[in-house]
C-alpha cells in the first residue's frame, strides 16, 4: 500500500472518530452540567463558583512550509497549541486545536472558539452566585495561569511579587484547582504516545490527528 493511499486513509479515519465521538463524549456542557462542576470543584478542590480549568499545551510537529517562525515555540521547536478545558475530575470539556507554537495561552485563547463563545454569551454559564459564608453574588469562571486575560468569566492568578497574605492564599488555592488540567494533559499525552512524537503531516492533517 503506497504512502500516500496510508496517509489518506489515517486522516479519514482520525476524522470519522472526531465526527462520531465527540458528540457523544465532549458535547458542550449545559448549565445545570456547569452547575455541577462547580459543586464538584468546591468539594475536592476548595474552589467555589469553577466551571473549568483552562490551559494549552504544545505538541511537537515539523517545520511547515512557508510558514516562518509562526509554529516556533519559546520552547525552541515547532508546535502546534492544544487547548484545553477539562472539569474536575480530569474530563476534557472543550479543546480547541490550531494555534501557532509562537502563541502564548492567552493568545491562543483570544482566537479560539471558546473565548468567542464566551464573549456572545453563548456557552450556558450559570447566573452569579454567593459564595461560601459570603453575602455578595459572584460569577461561575473559567480558571487559567497568568498568562490568561483577567474576564469577568475567566479568573486568573495575582501577578507579582509583593503580594499580601490573602492575595497568596487566593493564588495557592486556584493553582491547586488547576491541577486537573494539569493532569488530565499528562493522563493524555501516557496513552497516547503519538502526541509525545514529532508529529510529520500537514498541519490540517496533524490537527486532525491531535482530536
Amino acid at each position: 500500500m503506497g504512502a500516500s493511499t496510508v496517509g489518506k486513509i489515517i486522516k479519514e479515519v482520525c476524522a470519522a472518530l472526531w465526527d462520531v465521538f465527540q458528540p457523544r463524549h465532549m458535547k458542550q456542557p449545559t448549565t445545570a452540567e456547569f452547575l455541577r462542576i462547580s459543586e464538584e470543584y468546591n468539594r475536592l478542590w476548595d474552589f467555589p463558583n469553577c466551571i473549568g480549568a483552562l490551559d494549552g499545551k504544545h505538541v511537537r510537529i515539523k517545520c511547515p512550509s512557508h510558514t516562518g517562525s509562526m509554529f516556533f515555540n519559546y520552547k525552541h521547536y515547532f508546535s502546534i497549541v492544544l487547548q484545553g478545558l477539562v472539569d474536575d475530575h480530569y474530563r476534557f470539556i472543550s479543546i480547541d486545536v490550531g494555534g501557532y507554537g509562537k502563541q502564548s495561552d492567552g493568545g491562543t485563547f483570544q482566537t479560539s472558539k471558546l473565548s468567542k463563545l464566551l464573549e456572545k454569551n453563548k456557552l450556558g454559564i450559570p447566573k452569579e452566585k454567593k459564595l461560601p459564608n459570603f453575602t455578595h453574588k459572584l460569577p461561575h469562571v473559567f480558571i487559567g495561569d497568568e498568562a490568561y486575560p483577567l474576564k469577568e468569566n475567566l479568573m486568573k492568578p495575582y501577578s507579582g511579587k509583593m503580594l499580601n497574605p490573602s492575595q497568596e492564599n487566593f493564588n495557592k488555592r486556584l493553582s491547586r484547582a488547576r491541577k486537573t488540567v494539569e493532569c488530565a494533559f499528562g493522563i493524555l499525552f501516557a496513552k497516547w504516545r503519538i502526541l509525545s512524537c514529532v508529529i510529520q503531516t500537514s498541519e490540517k492533517t496533524t490537527d486532525v490527528i491531535i482530536k
